[in-house]
């Protein structure tokens, strides 16, 4: 059993969408502006460009989301690497990609960062909702 509620997982649905969408975006610009001796180091620069692009989105949409427990969080989180991974693989097979390219992005030994990338995707939930948390409350007005 999820951890979350049907609403939840379409509403975290349709948070990773925006986050793809913001990722296809990122990875146009980077296909458009980067010269191809570069391209493996941008590639790598854009993971953590991208988790930064996931922690506003979320930062700003987590209330949207309805996300109240670590639980829930977390398996937001987990969720959305699940989509990422299935993404990835599914558009660079459909891209024609070969594993081995497919894979060298996941590959921490030879440089790949995609894996730092999921696990900060898995926990930005988690963290948005924590710090949040602890942001003072603004007083009612009225």
């Amino acid at each position: 059993m999820p951890g979350f509620s049907l609403p939840a997982l379409l509403r975290a649905l349709a948070v990773w969408l925006l986050f793809i969408l913001a990722e296809a975006v990122q990875g146009g610009l980077r296909q458009v502006l980067t010269s191809p001796e570069f391209e493996y180091a941008v590639r790598q620069a854009s993971v953590f460009a991208g988790a930064l692009i996931l922690f506003a989105i979320t930062w700003f949409s987590l209330g949207w989301m309805r996300i109240r427990t670590t639980r829930e969080a977390l398996s937001v989180g987990l969720t959305w690497v699940a989509l990422t991974l299935l993404f990835e693989i599914g558009l660079g097979r459909v891209l024609g990609l070969g594993w081995d390219r497919i894979l060298a992005d996941y590959d921490l030994v030879h440089g790949g960062l995609m894996p730092l990338g999921l696990v900060a995707m898995a926990l930005t939930p988690w963290a948005v909702r924590r710090l949040q948390a602890r942001r003072p409350r603004s007083p009612e007005v009225g």
